[in-house]
């Protein structure tokens, strides 16, 4: 009898273990495992999945940051062995941070999934809990949330799943990955305070590309040329680029640095990219940092597209976990680094720069083979890939050199009634400080000259381009405006915000188009009398005059424009208009 009684209860126990084994099974399956590798969760659903984890966990804090303009929440989840989640504690403990963030483009959503993936294997089967046993992971499921909700099987005609995918933009039809510096969409605002208060030494952006066919199921972007301080480079060189691209080849994947083709055709050559801070990477190596692009191959199948993503993470993360020390002395050299460099001589620092035509590297690239064929529909010759893989040694053009330089002032001064400029500006972690008397100080003055705008909007903005003068004046800056001083580690981001030249900056943007607009006009018979006069009192002003009428056959034919040429030069025109509002500051 009491045999029996062992026996039941071994039966009730071992039926208990296997119906908690597939519950366990089925609670932590996700909807990419469950379609067969095919589909992707919702937000709902991918929201819950994240949550579940740092339930489950107590390495793991699901925290909001912020709220999509369909007012759909913003998550962010922090994992770390410690049990440390906000960015003070970690400071304190000199430990490092990798940010992961997924679905700025969300129909581009594999990472997504391969943190799904990745962090189950760390926080509940826990066969990759030693990947953060040195290191803190902050990860975004979702930036884009209003965009992957617009969910659709036909969003992105050039990709290869899953069965239905998000969109690119936001809800108000913002490119998130071109608004890093303008900072207009809401969720970016929001993503700017997060990632300044934990400040990063790695940054992934996941993607997926479009373009040409290849054999490579992913590719990379990664902070190693010059536009990164020494010792940046030297790291992702010698530990980080090797690390990850070991990673994906152990998984079976290929692997390659983010193609562009100098062609249609990739033996003409492939080519190396600096992006401008813009863009996610960009924005990171401006502040200082790593900056990790990853683009999966839209036409390889969705599966593979998720392991080898996580693959690459997970590749990442093992390398600054096994170096952690190293990587977060490496963050602090680059800050003192770029202060040193221009702290105290002011050397010129470069906005953007320009790809060597002439030096490059032999690159065995894996191709896929290319045929046109005569097309009716378009008149012209169309690229079919036929699927037949061959290896071609090209050219990879990856040197660069300055293109825009600018000389650092002592300061800028952005007056009170631009204080839209200087909130911009606190959101980038830079410190603006408001002048509390009225100070006389030597500036430099700058005025635009060939003012041109595009014929439609680039990203909700009329984008200018523009010549510019500049002289040197003692004015009284008033008491509110705001000062700020490129003296520490964020010199690289207010140059390109404040800098004219800077590709980025608030004035190229768009964002003070208002200076560029007359608001004042007068008529011919107030202003004929005054130009006559004019003439009478100026010799010079006459010869310049004379001069137009005669090389400047429409001038001549205008008398709008004869007329103006004097109110330019009278005191009546508006001396703002065209003048930059942001002074650079020669001497306090």
């Amino acid at each position: 009898m009491k045999y029996y009684f062992m026996l039941i209860c071994l039966l009730i126990i071992s039926v208990s273990q296997l119906y908690a084994q597939n519950n366990f099974e089925k609670k932590w399956l996700t909807a990419f495992e469950n379609s067969n590798y095919l589909s992707t969760a919702n937000y709902e659903e991918s929201i819950a999945y994240f949550k579940q984890l740092a339930d489950y966990s107590e390495y793991a804090e699901m925290k909001e940051f912020g709220i999509s303009p369909q007012g759909r929440k913003l998550y962010y989840l922090v994992v770390s062995k410690n049990k440390l989640f906000s960015p003070e504690e970690i400071r304190e403990k000199n430990l490092p941070v990798v940010f992961v963030q997924n679905g700025i483009h969300s129909g581009e959503i594999e990472g997504k999934d391969a943190c799904m993936l990745m962090l189950r294997e760390i926080l509940v089967e826990k066969t990759k809990i030693e990947m953060i046993e040195n290191t803190i992971l902050v990860i975004i499921p979702i930036l884009n949330v209003d965009g992957h909700e617009r969910s659709s099987r036909y969003n992105r005609i050039n990709q290869n799943g899953p069965e239905e995918m998000g969109w690119r933009t936001t809800s108000q039809n913002y490119n998130l990955n071109r608004d890093y510096m303008k900072a207009d969409a809401p969720e970016m605002q929001a993503w700017l305070k997060l990632y300044n208060s934990w400040l990063p030494e790695i940054f992934i952006d996941t993607h997926t590309t479009d373009g040409l066919d290849y054999q490579y199921t992913i590719t990379y972007l990664v902070s190693n040329h010059i536009n990164v301080p020494p010792v940046i480079k030297r790291i992702v060189d010698e530990k980080l680029l090797p690390a990850f691209t070991k990673s994906v080849e152990e998984e079976g994947f290929l692997i390659a640095p983010y193609v562009w083709t100098r062609g249609r055709e990739v033996e003409k050559g492939i080519v190396d990219w600096i992006p401008g801070p813009r863009f996610s990477n960009g924005y990171a190596e401006i502040q200082n940092r790593i900056g990790l692009l990853i683009e999966t191959h839209m036409l390889k199948p969705y599966k593979e597209r998720v392991y080898s993503t996580k693959a690459l993470i997970e590749g990442v993360i093992k390398n600054v976990n096994e170096n952690s020390d190293e990587f977060v002395s490496v963050m602090n050299e680059a800050d003192e680094y770029i202060i040193n460099r221009y702290r105290n001589n002011r050397d010129s620092l470069t906005l953007s720069y320009d790809l060597s035509d002439e030096k490059y590297v032999d690159f065995l690239f894996k191709a896929v083979k290319l045929e046109y064929d005569s097309s009716y529909i378009t008149g012209s010759k169309v690229r079919r890939y036929t699927g037949e893989p061959y290896d071609a040694v090209v050219p990879f053009y990856n040197e660069f050199n300055p293109k825009v330089k600018a000389a650092l002032p002592e300061a800028y001064v952005i007056p009170k009634e631009y204080s839209e400029i200087a909130e911009r500006l606190k959101l980038h972690g830079v410190k603006v400080t408001a002048l509390t008397e009225d100070d006389e100080m030597t500036v430099e003055k700058i005025s635009f000259t060939n003012v041109k705008f595009g014929n439609r909007p680039y990203e909700n903005r009329f984008i200018p381009s523009f010549k510019y003068i500049s002289s040197e004046e003692k004015v009284k800056v008033s008491a509110g405006s705001y000062l700020v001083i490129p003296d520490n580690k964020n010199i690289k981001v207010i140059a390109n915000l404040l800098e004219p030249d800077g590709e980025d900056s608030f004035i190229k943007w768009g964002m003070l188009n208002q200076i560029f607009e007359r608001k004042e006009y007068f008529e011919d018979y107030s202003m004929e009398p005054i130009a006559q006069q004019m003439l009478i009192d100026n010799p010079k002003l006459k010869e310049e005059f004379e001069k137009l009428l005669t090389e400047d056959k429409e001038f001549a034919q205008s008398p709008y424009r004869r007329l103006q040429f004097f109110y330019e030069r009278s005191p009546y025109s508006d001396e703002k208009q065209n003048v930059y509002p942001i002074l650079r500051v020669i001497e306090f």
